[in-house]
């Protein structure tokens, strides 16, 4: 059976929909500069998100750098190399020194036990990743921030939507980072927030994402143009009526893909806590040396069968060429480990059951012929 499946696609609105939601667009002519479509997607957000302060963004990136920059941070942030190249970016954009720590083999997320060790004169935040939705160990990187005084940033584009201990993550740390590209579980075609504690951080940002404009006649500081315009703000209104539906859709293709593979020898796969309420954003598989196939066979099978997965994330950002003899990644070989061996499998709302059923039969027949030499058994 050939198909022809993307690693993930765009959830969309009716169309009648967000043509309805933008019609007023062309009465007002206001479609940048923080618009009445803004204003109602940050107070929708507030509540969705279960957070008392939100700051829209043009994009996850820019959520995150600025918010290293509102902060007046300085010196060392120790960080995951196991992440988006965005994460380390906006940390060295930001004239900091990314110090990077491993992460736990299982949850992919920051080890916890290996932080206090990475911590100097000079560390000034913490900036851990929630991957594939998996909630990092949030209570000891408290602890640890609290000990230290260092402020916590977390990055939180893979967790859209996700509760922890019944609490929305983005409510957690000093500020969430949220990304809202076309590839997330929740999109405003590009855009991004930052859901934040401290008052005084809210300012900063809203006029950051501004140039620095704080006033008529007034720059108060070098920003940027970050401001997300009211045609991404409309999709995202649209978008976020849509998302529980999505996230059931979701969940069906991911239990889906657990039917066939979880048990496997040589797959693992992204395990669950009971605390944490799941958006389905991705399904990652370890492909490990007992499945008899490599990750890159796999890889390679589907591909030609018109499946596109993803190495995701590969390399890790600690051995990319722009960072060439700065940083050592055997110094994280957790993550080094899983980078060469994860696959990203296809999932979005409207990815049918059959779709599910035939990719997995392809990755079970790679490891028949692995074992028995044909591809048939």
């Amino acid at each position: 059976m050939s198909v022809n499946v993307l690693v993930t696609r765009p959830s969309m609105p009716p169309m009648d929909e967000y043509i309805e939601e933008i019609k007023d667009l062309w009465e007002s002519y206001w479609i940048t500069n923080m618009g009445e479509k803004h204003q109602i997607l940050q107070s929708q957000l507030k509540s969705y998100l279960q957070s008392d302060n939100v700051e829209l963004m043009v994009n996850g990136h820019m959520s995150l750098e600025l918010t290293l920059q509102a902060m007046k941070l300085q010196g060392e942030v120790i960080t995951t190399p196991y992440t988006f190249v965005s994460t380390t970016h906006a940390i060295v954009r930001s004239g900091l020194t990314p110090v990077f720590c491993d992460v736990d083999p299982d949850t992919y997320t920051i080890d916890t036990e290996k932080i206090e060790m990475l911590i100097t004169d000079y560390t000034s935040a913490i900036l851990p990743v929630h991957v594939y939705g998996n909630v990092c160990n949030i209570e000891e990187i408290q602890r640890i921030a609290n000990k230290y005084d260092l402020k916590v940033i977390y990055d939180a584009c893979h967790s859209f939507g996700e509760t922890y201990h019944d609490k929305g993550v983005g409510a957690y740390g000093d500020a969430s980072c949220f990304s809202f590209h076309a590839t997330k579980v929740f999109h405003s075609i590009e855009g991004g927030a930052v859901c934040y504690r401290n008052q005084e951080l809210g300012k900063r940002l809203e006029y950051l994402k501004n140039f620095g404009i704080d006033g008529p006649e007034s720059v108060q500081d070098i920003g940027a143009n970050a401001k997300m315009n009211e045609f991404s703000a409309a999709m995202g209104i649209c978008n976020l009526r849509h998302i529980e539906e999505e996230i059931q859709k979701r969940k069906k293709i991911d239990c889906r893909y657990r039917s066939h593979l979880e048990g496997v020898k040589g797959i693992k796969l992204r395990q669950e806590d009971k605390n944490v309420q799941y958006n389905y954003a991705y399904f990652p598989v370890v492909f490990e040396k007992e499945f008899g196939a490599t990750r890159n066979e796999i890889f390679d099978a589907l591909a030609r069968e018109g499946i596109v997965t993803r190495k995701y994330f590969y390399p890790i950002t600690n051995s990319l060429e722009c960072y060439h003899r700065r940083f050592d990644a055997t110094k994280t070989p957790n993550a080094l480990y899983i980078s060469k061996h994860v696959l990203t499998l296809p999932i979005y709302s409207d990815l049918s059951i059959d779709q599910v059923d035939c990719i997995c039969e392809i990755i079970l027949k790679m490891q028949r012929k692995s074992l028995y030499g044909t591809l048939e058994h």
